[in-house]
């Protein structure tokens, strides 16, 4: 048996496979880069052991039981029932220095599976197999997966619900297989579907990682398996329902991609998927407008009068986009009616939305609107021409959630009929930003008329329409909310311009949602607002600081009834509006940096405090929010250090401090005060005696 070694890698991550023959080849290394010449292929040959086939096992890019791999297979399906199993061979790898690309065979199918690493280290794997037989193949699954070091023991997932998404949980990584899944139609509010797996005691800062992801906004898993027989590893795919994909003979099924990022410390994997999405075409080339949403200010409570005034007070504050939420169309004066029916209600706008948007683009800003196409009330128009078009069994109507239905979008009538209503709106009035909202899990994902599941089918319509409007309409940007944060993927993310972190934005709250939702999202991406003082998903109250500091580093917004705010307010909103104009482009470009104390990343609890620091891609700026989210467990407080400077250039120190809150600070503050990045980074400054639930921000710039 001859082996031979592929390296490929780019930016510090290099990946080496090893192929034994015409074998299916296998990774043998992902993580640093590393120069595989020398023997290191000889020395890769394990010792026989008394449990095992005669050749060793092989875990190979896409596991097969025929090759001795019995943990989770890479393919599984059948032609009815039969041959279930596959023999691949490898008829060709190529390689470019940063990418490989491998074609095998058997008997019946074909595979093609790619793999590269793009700039800035993040490795995307991808697949596809055909069926090359004269019969029908059922496919269960293709799942990609890739080996982690052995130093990997522990497991960082995700867990959450509505208004509290994307909790932390630490686990062992343990003998056998770890799944997390989704059957929402979603992404779902109860992962992201980033799974980490690490050395003992991996922070922010340090402990190699490696994190996996599935690029996909539908039905998915996302597993951890450490086996006996081989490296432990991490792999993902499409959860598909019996019978939703079957391949006629020629056909073929391309799975989602899994983006994989290893790195020393979360700061730095998270920074490779950051890296990955600015570098899209989709990606936003130019600055995020500050945006108020009406939700939280009017809910269904709309008229002219009320609503002009909110944009007359945005506008003064500095608002860029006037985004008019829910309860504009049809028969929409709660929840229960009127989803599907998208045309302007007579009885709320008798006039149209035409005075409202000229009142909005009179005073400068955009005109964003809220829409949730791929959702029908029972009570709407919609639903009684078209019960066809509703998701489920004809004879077991699927259960409402949410008062709402699902619609039928992979259904070509109900996809145009849909896409001709939204092209009607953005072609009548001057819109230019879509709030998409998905409210309801997807539980019964069936064709009406066949009775044959197609959630994957809704998934990729609901792709295609997207990018249908933004094609038709140029410069259309879309929001990806799904009841707050149900589907954020960076499937979503190549086909719209933002997505809504969570429904709830109690700052408190939002401090751990979006430092982890920022694993894998970029900041610029992320739809943080600054809310009412008491929030109206917690009841929770909140200085004007706190809440504007906990919006700064992302994509700044205003979700607060202005018409009942005093002059005070509105003045000290509109400087916190300044502070982020000032940073947008470095909140756009820069490098997220987290230091948390008073706790462990276990998911146990809050920490005390969070320090979010984002620098610019020089270096030469950074703009720090340190959130005292517990009650000081140090008195007085340890200094806040920053992450991510340059250690040999010289900073000045500033408190940004638009509104003034009651906190004493330190002696320093007021003064010129210039440190080194090294002793900013170990030494740090004095921080004022915070009160629980509060907000200090400092700026760096280099001199």
């Amino acid at each position: 048996m001859t082996t031979t070694l592929t390296h490929v890698g780019r930016d510090g991550v290099g990946v080496i496979l090893a192929m034994t023959d015409d074998h299916l080849p296998r990774i043998v290394h992902m993580g640093a880069d590393l120069d595989p010449s020398g023997d290191l292929a000889a020395v890769l040959v394990p010792a026989e052991t008394s449990d095992r086939t005669d050749e060793p096992p092989e875990r190979s890019i896409l596991p097969e039981a025929s090759r001795g791999w019995l943990g989770t297979p890479g393919l599984a399906g059948s032609f009815g029932g039969l041959h279930g199993l596959t023999h691949l061979v490898t008829d060709s790898v190529e390689e470019d220095g940063t990418g490989v690309l491998v074609r095998a065979h058997d008997d019946r199918l074909a595979l093609t599976w790619g793999l590269a690493v793009a700039p800035g280290g993040l490795v995307a794997v991808r697949a596809v197999v055909e069926n090359t037989s004269d019969e029908p193949y059922e496919l269960a699954g293709l799942d990609l997966s890739v080996p982690v070091g052995d130093c990997a023991t522990e497991l960082l997932s995700f867990t959450g619900r509505h208004l509290r998404e994307r909790q932390p949980q630490r686990s062992p990584f343990l003998v056998g297989t770890t799944q997390f899944s989704s059957r929402r139609g979603r992404t779902g509010l109860q992962t992201t579907g980033l799974v980490v797996a690490g050395e003992p005691g991996f922070d922010f800062e340090r402990g190699q990682v490696w994190g996996v992801h599935l690029a996909w906004s539908g039905n998915h898993r996302v597993w951890a398996e450490r086996t006996h027989d081989g490296p432990a590893a991490l792999g993902a795919g499409e959860l598909l329902g019996p019978g939703e994909i079957v391949l006629g003979p020629g056909e073929s099924y391309t799975c989602p991609e899994l983006l994989v990022s290893w790195a020393e410390g979360l700061d730095a994997m998270a920074a490779r998927y950051h890296r990955w999405l600015r570098a899209l075409p989709s990606h936003p080339s130019r600055p995020r407008p500050v945006t108020l949403n009406t939700w939280e200010a009017v809910y269904f409570d709309q008229n002219l009068d009320s609503l002009a005034e909110l944009a007359r007070l945005g506008a003064q504050v500095g608002v860029e986009r006037f985004v008019l939420d829910d309860g504009w169309f049809g028969s929409r004066r709660d929840d229960t009616s009127g989803l599907g029916d998208w045309t302007v209600s007579a009885d709320v706008w008798p006039e149209g939305l035409g005075p409202l948007c000229d009142v909005v683009t009179g005073l400068g800003m955009e005109f964003g609107l809220w829409v949730e196409p791929e959702m029908v009330n029972f009570d709407s128009d919609l639903a009684r021409e078209h019960p066809e078009w509703i998701l489920g069994e004809r004879e077991h109507p699927a259960m409402n959630a949410r008062h709402q239905q699902v619609l039928d979008l992979a259904n070509p009538q109900a996809w145009e009929h849909i896409r001709a209503r939204l092209d009607d709106l953005l072609t009548r009035y001057p819109i230019s930003y879509l709030k998409w909202d998905h409210n309801r899990d997807t539980h019964e994902p069936v064709d009406p008329v066949t009775g044959r599941i197609k959630a994957h089918e809704e998934t990729a319509a609901y792709y295609r329409l997207v990018d249908r409007l933004k094609a038709d309409h140029p410069g259309l940007e879309i929001e990806s909310c799904s009841a707050g944060g149900g589907r954020i993927d960076l499937g979503v993310l190549q086909h719209t311009d933002r997505v809504w972190t969570s429904d709830c934005i109690d700052p408190l709250e939002r401090q751990t949602i979006q430092t982890w939702t920022s694993m894998l999202v970029a900041p610029e991406y992320l739809g943080c607002h600054v809310g009412a003082p008491r929030a109206h998903t917690t009841e929770r109250t909140h200085d004007l600081t706190m809440r504007a500091a906990t919006a700064l580093l992302g994509h700044f917004g205003i979700e607060w009834d202005l018409t009942r705010t005093s002059d005070e307010d509105l003045a000290g909103l509109a400087a916190w509006v300044e502070v982020h104009r000032a940073w947008r482009e470095v909140i756009a470009t820069g490098s997220l940096h987290h230091r948390a104390s008073g706790s462990t990343l276990s998911g146990e609890g809050t920490p005390a405090r969070l320090v979010t620091s984002l620098v610019s891609p020089e270096r030469d700026r950074a703009l720090v929010v340190l959130a005292q989210l517990a009650t000081q467990h140090r008195y007085p407080a340890e200094p806040l250090t920053v992450p991510g400077l340059d250690p040999d250039r010289r900073y000045r120190v500033r408190a940004v401090d638009p509104t003034p809150g009651r906190a004493a600070q330190p002696a320093w503050v007021g003064r010129e005060v210039v440190l080194t990045g090294a002793a900013l980074d170990r030494i740090g400054v004095a921080t004022p005696t915070m009160y629980p639930e509060t907000a200090w921000v400092v700026e760096l710039t280099a001199v």
